[in-house]
């Protein structure tokens, strides 16, 4: 995982990487992180058009950081899962992308870390509402 930002009491935000960063983050979770992340990955690689010849995938991993969404893991310091984000790709402000942020169980995490993610959205110059983030708030 890659150090995003800092969220002060003890919890900071990081970047999920890899399958086996999403698949971890999804056991313990208990969500369907994994699913996304994996889903996400693929539609880039989809979209990837590779250059001629032998350096033909040269790219392809600096187009999967420009096209994919940001995965993020809000961590306490003893490594306790608090939330998990989908952003835009790039962290950039895109209306027409669904952001998601859920904690454990999918849970509602601005109950307990909505200073965090105001700090997450400050990081990234993006609005990170409940209303528009947390895809269950119509229903509780």
């Amino acid at each position: 995982m890659q150090y995003v930002c800092d969220a002060l009491k003890g919890r900071t935000w990081f970047r999920i990487e890899t399958d086996a960063e999403a698949e971890n983050e999804t056991r313990l979770m208990r969500h369907a992180v994994e699913k996304h992340f994996r889903r996400e990955q693929e539609r880039a690689r989809q979209s990837y058009r590779p250059g001629p010849g032998l350096e033909r995938d040269i790219g392809l991993k600096a187009h999967l950081v420009r096209t994919t969404p940001l995965f993020l893991t809000l961590r306490a310091d003893d490594g306790e899962g608090l939330a998990t984000a989908m952003l835009p790709a790039g962290g950039r402000k895109d209306e027409d992308f669904h952001t998601i942020i859920v904690g454990p169980e999918n849970a509602d995490p601005y109950v307990k870390h909505a200073d965090a993610i105001k700090l997450l959205a400050r990081h990234y110059g993006l609005s990170l509402t409940r209303e528009r983030c947390y895809p269950y708030a119509q229903r509780s």
